[in-house]
């Protein structure tokens, strides 16, 4: 990462390691895998063969014969309640189609059965032994099928929710022929989100009839609310703890497992696992949502954006899950990153017979962004104009308003970000000199995104932190925190450290758990830094605030004369006489008898931009299709960096998972079975670490109004520009619009020989 002039803190922007990171890179941390509990059982859960039917008969005579087998559950003797495994809180209003066991199955995955044994091996063996027997129905794979209605996989039918959002009049734009029109059919894939830890679960009830799940989750009061509703039980007899994870990326930010793993352990009054492999991870539990979008820009000769339409199909596989939610968060993405007057927005949201779309990171913005990005380097190309100078002319400014009526932009820094970038990468004599005529062909593309900072606007945004000063001087952050692996836990330690100017070591802040972690919506919607981060500096004002009062009183001396510095306080006049923050906190207890404790409930009072851009080179081999990254420049508009160590990874590691969108990663379903193909790593192809690139890191910190210390998000706009900008590379090479991703090989070749990208 670029240098910059050292900041004034002393622990806010600093690059300190993740305090758990010599325990997961040794080996000592324990996973939920990894947990022992006595008396526990082992689930297996069987998967549909076939993409819809109902089902006719479940012979389990066989499995039920096999040594150790408990019980074999069922539609019959299980629950029946309808629920949505996305809602994240009380009152959403969200189409409850999913169950334990459907009697319809509705693709290759969908769960049928499942056995409950002594031992994992003794589940798995009677799971393989498990015979149904279908009555099989039409099915479809194609989103753009699903259009038809001909294969009918709810009442509700296809498409089952359209999202329209408007601004200005693009149809009297497009009618008046007043500029260029380029239209473009682009087509993003269902992707796995690949995180190292499969999905995994542990349910253990107790005498007093509570249920205790441990989960690698990503909101815990999410699976606590869908736990109780499958239970039949109120929300205080479900305590939901939150489990070290092993990455997620969005996959665990839905209820998967622990439905299921709650309702055999209440059942049978015993502890019960269910751990899945990677077939499982990848054919049942959720994936990135597959979009096809039409877009349509109208532009100026000089380069002004004068109209853009864009009708989108969102494929959200069998269920409903989240297929409402992404289609309204796409549409936010497209009216705050250019500044266009007339913009229309359709999105039609369609069940197919895959596995179920749901949270997957950038939630929506990656798919939307990419098809909107790969239309604007057409556009450029139809008027012989530089990508960068054309997007310079459109690009938002700082403070701009939403033209769909959300909250303004904030300190958006968007321009900053592709000058900077254009500069360092040497974009003018790239993109001038591509090479071309030999095997290899070089070219270079670069795209912009913009992301949220969490859900106001949208939905309800506040969370409540507790925070403490113990008796020794020792701080305790109590907060629904989720780290996934990306240094929350350290990051808020940071921010109260910086506050309290007390050393990271005197500060705990445990992860969630709903007994008794004040409420929070979790990790998700790019909210943790922006909104928790916020929540927890003004926590340790108050704390700080309410420490200073009390302090006055026992140095006998007014609040403005009260040091703080270095977990040791003092009187300005008599700084000889300083004592430890647990000296005076235990002065503070025995004297004034009062406890350093306070509760603070933050609502986020604006939703800011992330903004960045990425430029990428490539070099395409045309002996064999294959893309070779090159070199990528990343640059983003943060606000402040918190940990600058793990911003740069988070951006390194986004940028890994959007190379894969870009040229590699498809679940890709048979058309004639419905059965995935990339259902095992042998055959679902990833960008590793050897393929990477060199990636620079440029970050503008220019502060944002609420942020903690003016942060703002990091975590998923680092995915969201690399797609598109690897793909417009490719075609600057090769001097192709290639728009159906991933790009891979084949693709490729079939475009060397003349024939269509389809």
């Amino acid at each position: 990462m670029d240098d910059k002039p050292a900041c004034n803190f002393k622990y806010v922007g600093r690059s300190i390691p993740i305090e758990d990171g010599a325990a997961k890179a040794s080996g000592c941390i324990k996973y939920t895998g990894d947990m022992v509990v006595d008396g526990i059982l082992y689930a297996q859960l069987v998967f549909s063969q076939v993409p819809h039917g109902r089902i006719k008969n479940i012979d389990i005579s066989e499995a039920m014969a096999v040594p150790g087998v408990v019980k074999i559950y069922q539609h019959d003797n299980s629950s029946q309640i309808k629920f949505n495994s996305q809602m994240w809180f009380a009152g959403q209003n969200a189409v409850e189609d999913q169950e334990l066991f459907p009697e319809v199955v509705r693709y290759v995955g969908d769960t049928v059965a499942a056995v409950v044994a002594e031992t994992r091996e003794a589940a798995l063996a009677a799971a393989d032994l498990i015979k149904v027997e279908y009555d099989i129905l039409p099915f479809v794979i194609d989103p753009e099928a699903a259009l038809s209605g001909q294969v009918v996989l709810h009442d509700s039918g296809n498409p089952f929710f359209t999202m329209e959002v408007s601004c200005g009049d693009v149809e009297a734009v497009l009618k008046t022929n007043a500029g260029a029109v380029v239209e473009d059919r682009v087509e993003t894939p269902k992707i796995h989100h690949a995180a190292m830890e499969n999905h995994v679960c542990i349910a253990v009830p107790d005498h007093r009839g509570r249920m205790t799940v441990y989960s690698p989750c990503q909101i815990v009061y999410s699976v606590r609310l869908i736990v109780a509703k499958v239970l039949g039980v109120p929300y205080h007899k479900v305590r939901i703890i939150k489990t070290p994870i092993g990455g997620s990326f969005g996959g665990k930010q839905e209820v998967t497992l622990e439905t299921y793993c709650a309702y055999f352990a209440k059942d049978l009054n015993r502890p019960v696992k269910i751990e899945f492999d990677r077939w499982a991870s990848i054919i049942a539990t959720r994936t990135r949502t597959k979009t096809i979008g039409y877009v349509k820009t109208a532009v100026r000769p000089d380069g002004k954006i004068l109209a853009r339409d864009m009708q989108l199909i969102v494929d959200t596989g069998a269920y409903t899950s989240n297929g409402r939610a992404i289609c309204y968060a796409m549409t936010k993405k497209l009216f705050r990153l250019y500044r266009i007057p007339n913009q229309q927005y359709q999105a039609r949201a369609v069940h197919t017979n895959t596995t179920i779309a749901g949270a997957a990171r950038g939630y929506g913005s990656p798919q939307v962004q990419t098809i909107a990005e790969i239309n604007l380097d057409n556009v450029a190309r139809r008027l012989k104009m530089d990508p960068v100078e054309f997007r310079l002319k459109n690009l938002v400014h700082p403070y701009d308003a939403d033209p769909a009526g959300g909250p303004n932009l904030g300190n958006a820094r968007i321009i900053d970000c592709v000058r900077k970038g254009a500069e360092a990468f040497g974009w003018n004599e790239k993109w001038s000199q591509p090479k071309r005529g030999g095997r290899w062909q070089t070219g270079v593309g670069m795209a912009c995104a913009t992301h949220g900072n969490g859900y106001y606007g949208a939905y309800q945004e506040f969370g409540t932190m507790t925070i403490r000063m113990l008796e020794d001087g020792s701080i305790m952050l109590n907060a629904g925190l989720h780290d996934l692996g990306n240094g929350t836990v350290t990051a808020m330690k940071q921010i109260v450290a910086e506050v309290m100017d007390i050393s990271m070591d005197m500060i705990e802040a445990p992860e969630a758990d709903t007994d008794v972690s004040p409420y929070d919506i979790g990790c998700q919607a790019s909210r943790v830094i922006h909104v928790c981060g916020a929540n927890a500096m003004r926590a340790a004002e108050e704390l700080r605030s309410l420490f200073i009062k009390e302090a006055a009183k026992i140095l006998t001396c007014s609040e403005a004369e009260v040091v703080l510095e270095d977990g040791r306080i003092w009187h300005s006049g008599d700084s000889g006489k300083s004592m430890s923050y647990g000296q005076m906190t235990a002065m503070i207890q025995q004297r004034n008898q009062v406890e350093l404790i306070c509760t603070v409930t933050y609502q986020a009072p604006a939703n800011p931009g992330s903004y960045a851009v990425n430029f990428v080179e490539v070099a395409v081999d045309t002996y064999t299709g294959f893309v070779k990254v090159v070199d990528v420049i990343a640059v983003h508009d943060i606000g402040q960096a918190i940990n600058t160590g793990f911003v740069e990874g988070q951006i390194h590691g986004g940028i890994q998972m959007g190379l894969g969108m870009a040229i590699a990663e498809d679940i890709d379903y048979d058309e004639k079975s419905g059965i995935a193909r990339g259902s095992r790593f042998s055959k679902y192809h990833l960008v590793n670490a050897p393929d990477m690139p060199p990636v620079r890191v440029i970050l503008i910190e220019k502060g944002e109004e609420y942020g903690p210390y003016g942060a703002k998000s990091v975590g998923e706009i680092a995915t969201i520009p690399i797609t598109a900008a690897t793909v417009n590379a490719i075609n600057h090479a090769l001097n192709a619009n290639l728009t159906i991703l991933p790009v891979t090989p084949d693709k490729i070749m079939a475009r060397l020989a003349g024939r269509q990208n389809k």
